[in-house]
């Protein structure tokens, strides 16, 4: 397998699409993103796979793609072999088994800081996450750090779901933002793009997470870290081909998660008032 991609990266232009943003306000306008990495682990995907690096090299031709797959018994590994041999755009790096999600994006992080990506892609492999979106998503980063393609902000929808499970996310959702005080409406959004100064400020050796839990994570250091996050509508899609990895187990570890980081939170902001009145010779009351 190679070890370097071309770099064949447009200038992403600077206008904005319909979006919401939370954080600290930086500068207007962020440094032009030149090249792009798209990322897409794998597991048992194959009859999905084709079709995704299709649709993605369609609609942003300019990107260069890094499989990511997981040692998957289907085969999913060889479909991706046979599609770097014939686009000199895809990379593959083959894990040697299922680690979860989150140890699977950090490796591909990790390969696209050491490769000089200016902006790398987080994008389901089973159809869910719309690669048509991408263009308005990039646009975004224009003035944002961190770009989340977000279901539950105005405009955004999602597709196939039954009425639990719509309920299940916008519960979590709201879970979240009540814990821990930050106002993204989809932090479990696995449909992203960060800039690559973001997540070097944010720092990829001090992630805690890797399961469902694992977007959560770099959502509240990068809203700690005062980075720009813009969250923009998009429509999610349940897929049509294989079964959803999600189960009960990684849910409740994400929700005694964020319990633990709302905690913390609180904790340290009422020991800052305590140690603001001391200063102040108040008392509190």
């Amino acid at each position: 397998m190679p070890t370097s991609l071309r770099g064949r990266g447009r200038q992403v232009a600077p206008r904005r699409a319909p979006s919401q943003q939370v954080g600290l306000p930086l500068e207007p306008l962020r440094a032009p993103v030149r090249r792009v990495l798209v990322l897409i682990p794998t597991y048992n995907e194959r009859d999905n796979l084709p079709i995704v690096v299709r649709r993605v090299r369609e609609t942003v031709p300019q990107a260069d793609l890094l499989i990511l797959d997981d040692n998957s018994p289907d085969g999913t590994g060889q479909v991706a072999d046979d599609l770097a041999t014939s686009h000199e755009q895809v990379q593959v790096l083959h894990r040697p088994s299922k680690e979860g999600l989150g140890k699977a994006y950090l490796a591909g992080f990790t390969w696209g800081l050491e490769h000089g990506y200016d902006a790398l892609v987080e994008i389901d492999a089973d159809g869910s996450h719309r690669p048509e979106h991408l263009p308005a998503m990039l646009a975004a980063l224009a003035d944002a750090d961190v770009v989340i393609g977000s279901r539950w902000i105005p405009g955004g929808e999602v597709v196939n779901w039954p009425l639990r499970r719509k309920l299940l996310s916008v519960g979590a959702n709201a879970y979240i933002r009540i814990m821990l005080g930050m106002h993204v409406h989809d932090a479990t959004a696995g449909f992203r793009i960060y800039r690559a100064d973001a997540l070097r400020t944010i720092g990829l050796d001090d992630v805690e997470s890797h399961g469902y839990c694992f977007q959560t994570d770099l959502t509240w250091k990068a809203v700690r870290a005062g980075l720009r996050v813009v969250e923009v509508p998009i429509s999610f899609v349940e897929r049509e081909v294989g079964h959803s990895k999600m189960d009960k187990e990684v849910f409740s570890e994400a929700l005694v998660k964020v319990a633990q980081w709302g905690a913390k939170h609180r904790a340290g902001q009422l020991a800052a008032v305590a140690t603001k009145l001391r200063r102040q010779g108040g008392r509190p009351g």
